[in-house]
């Protein structure tokens, strides 16, 4: 009679309780007094009586993952830095609507557990939430053997945070004559890579190629990481208080997508080309591609990563201090809520919200980062 045994079936539950030994102590470090149970409880728990100080807190919730841009990691063996990742797309997602973030959760599906891969995910996972003062108080690694190949695995997460409902951002707040401030993204963040990825491989490139224009191989330019804005945005919100009206976080669907949706309906923007040149990644994706930059405006973020929209008497300050915090950061657009909107097509509508409506004009700046 044949033995059947979960090690057959191909799952490695000793690599697993490996994988989270060579993770522990990152993940602690992201551990305040609020954290109770440690690691490897079946739940996290977070102490909430910090929300007794809260007049009405308002819980904010998001879920994401890094999507194909793990398949590069995969390529090159190459796997600390798609925490950081992570913990932008779902973290910064939060701090739009002005939330402090409180704790996320990471989901991890592989089709075979490498306890020091999986430790490099979780490890650039913790670096990035004690950068956005989030703890990191539970997750899970799934081994899916014969669903995901042996090398194969995507991660996902989920946050949570709060806000206190009189200081929430949002499209109510915007005003005739706001400022619309762009925040320089790191490169392509994590969104638009089955673009990159079919273009890569249409070029014949392999990721170990030295990509000349970008300083370094394909594949370390392509998994620059995504810049965390979270920190820096609610020290504004502290700072400049009633300043700061509404946040935007450049994701799927690009620039003007996401500006539209935390503008309110009947206003619209015009989002000035001409104020910043796209970095050197997008122009050197775009040669290869033979398509313009313009052609990809709803896929990648062509260097801008955040906009805020601010009352006109703040913003160069605003500015001032972002750029000072090490964040590129300048003026694109101004907010129309009375004036007549101008003939042509604008973005609005994007995700299934009535917001503004937005469109890029002008031609991009030559040369430089900005």
């Amino acid at each position: 009679m044949s033995s059947h045994t979960y090690a057959e079936a191909g799952v490695d539950t000793a690599a697993g309780d490996l994988a989270v030994e060579l993770m522990k102590s990152a993940v602690r470090a992201t551990h305040g007094p609020e954290v109770f149970g440690g690691v490897g409880g079946f739940a996290g728990l977070f102490d909430a009586s910090a929300l007794l100080g809260y007049t009405k807190p308002l819980l904010a919730s998001s879920t994401d993952g890094v999507g194909t841009k793990v398949a590069i990691a995969q390529a090159i063996d190459k796997h600390d830095t798609i925490g950081h990742d992570l913990v932008g797309m779902v973290v910064d997602d939060i701090v739009v609507v002005g939330a402090k973030p409180l704790f996320m959760t990471d989901y991890i599906a592989c089709g075979k557990v490498f306890p020091e891969r999986i430790a490099d995910i979780v490890r650039g996972i913790a670096e990035a939430c004690t950068l956005t003062g989030t703890a990191l108080v539970g997750g899970e690694t799934a081994e899916h053997p014969g669903l995901l190949g042996i090398n194969d695995y995507d991660v996902a997460g989920a946050a949570t945070g709060v806000v206190e409902a009189e200081r929430m951002l949002g499209a109510d707040r915007v005003q005739d004559g706001d400022v619309v401030l762009a925040l320089a993204s790191s490169g392509l963040h994590s969104n638009g890579y089955s673009l990159v990825r079919h273009i890569i491989a249409n070029a014949g490139i392999n990721y170990a190629d030295q990509a000349a224009d970008l300083g370094t191989t394909w594949g370390e330019a392509l998994l620059t990481p995504t810049r965390l804005y979270t920190t820096p945005l609610l020290g504004i919100a502290d700072d400049f208080g009633d300043g700061l009206h509404a946040l935007s976080h450049v994701t799927g669907g690009g620039i003007a997508a996401n500006l539209a949706r935390v503008l309110p309906v009947g206003s619209w923007a015009e989002v000035d080309r001409s104020t910043w040149s796209p970095a050197p990644v997008f122009r050197v994706l775009s040669e290869i591609s033979g398509n313009s930059l313009e052609s990809s405006e709803g896929t990648w973020n062509l260097g801008i990563g955040f906009l805020a929209v601010v009352a006109a008497d703040v913003a160069s300050d605003i500015a001032a201090a972002l750029t000072a915090g090490g964040i590129d950061t300048w003026q694109v657009a101004t907010v129309h809520t009375t004036a007549e909107r101008p003939a042509g097509e604008f973005e609005q509508g994007a995700k299934g919200v009535d917001g503004g409506a937005v469109r890029l004009v002008g031609a991009y700046r030559e040369g430089g980062a900005k």
